[in-house]
């Protein structure tokens, strides 16, 4: 059994207009993974495309009106969506931990480091407080904090952008675990920095065997720190499988497009970027919702594509899944 299965997901952000009229944006649809312990997992996809709302069903932060409303989400056999609020509370935290986006807003500002993370550990261990603070300082020494005797006194905002994020990795690490999901942990980092994060985090997830989910809108990332990847578009994920694969021959047109416009591809003309914009999601069309943006489009994409499998792991979602002709590609 995987540590992580999430089988048709659907989250949904459902309201009501001027006019009192429910308005249904489908943001999730039968969104579908596995994760092994130790393996890290790379969600890439333009923005809106429904990657952090994935970590947020997982863990259960959704606010109104987002809500599940259908699939399921198991966490070492325990599922997720069924299980009452106060174990998953428990839960989150403890074996499921999450490093978000800027640092900055994420720690308390009126709160010495390790009083925060001492604060961590208590919630879901207790014990005596000697204790938490030894463990604090293991885990500030962990994620490369030097000196973390005399740093644990210092004050949020007397730390780098850098260090700030290792802080919050260390704050993630204090009850070990089971899965971490990182989303998009170095934005607002210069390169240097971001890569010592992502050096430290993939060295951590081997260290302790944990399972990882990197949020992400690099590919380069990706293709450097994870085992697997979910390439994401309008809520679905519409192709997946072992990094190396995935790149060597990209299957569906949307991951053509994103490879095409790295820097990379663009300097020697490779490709094109994916024209138009993201479709509505209050409004998806019927079909493959690429279809209006793709070149490779036919009739047959009117009706919904299967998910396909063109390897061993890998897999697409795409009428032409396996036989798609070389060039050509999104408009």
């Amino acid at each position: 059994m995987s540590l992580l299965e999430v089988e048709n997901l659907r989250t949904h952000f459902i309201s009501r207009d001027i006019d009192n009229q429910i308005r249904v944006a489908k943001a999730l649809n039968d969104v579908s993974f596995r994760l092994e312990a130790g393996k890290v997992l790379g969600f890439v996809g333009e923005t809106g495309a429904g990657k952090s709302l994935t970590a947020q069903s997982i863990c259960g932060l959704l606010r109104p009106p987002a809500r599940i409303v259908g699939g399921s989400v198991l966490f070492d056999g325990q599922d997720l969506i069924e299980m009452p609020q106060e174990e998953l509370n428990a839960l989150r935290g403890d074996q499921i931990a999450m490093v978000v986006q800027n640092p900055r807003t994420s720690l308390d500002p009126l709160t010495r480091i390790g009083d925060q993370l001492v604060r961590i550990h208590q919630a879901h261990t207790g014990g005596p407080v000697t204790a938490s603070r030894g463990r604090a300082l293991d885990m500030m020494q962990a994620v490369g904090i030097p000196d973390p005797a005399n740093r644990s006194n210092a004050w949020p905002h007397e730390l780098s952008g850098g260090m700030a994020q290792r802080v919050l990795i260390a704050m993630a690490l204090m009850n070990n675990p089971k899965l971490l999901i990182a989303d998009e942990p170095t934005t607002g980092l210069d390169v240097t920095v971001q890569a010592q994060i992502l050096d430290l985090m993939k060295g951590l997830t081997e260290r302790f065997g944990m399972a990882m989910i990197i949020i992400t809108h690099d590919l380069g990332i990706v293709a450097h720190y994870s085992d697997e990847i979910a390439v994401m578009f309008a809520g679905t994920i519409v192709e997946s499988g072992p990094v190396r694969e995935v790149f060597a021959k990209p299957d569906h047109p949307y991951t053509r497009s994103l490879i095409a416009s790295t820097p990379e591809k663009l300097q020697i003309g490779g490709g094109a970027k994916l024209g138009g914009q993201p479709p509505d999601l209050y409004n998806l069309p019927s079909g493959c919702p690429l279809r209006t943006r793709c070149t490779f489009a036919e009739d047959v994409c009117a009706t919904p594509p299967t998910r396909k499998q063109i390897g061993g792991g890998h897999y697409s979602v795409c009428h032409f899944s396996g036989a798609l002709p070389e060039g050509g590609g999104p408009q």
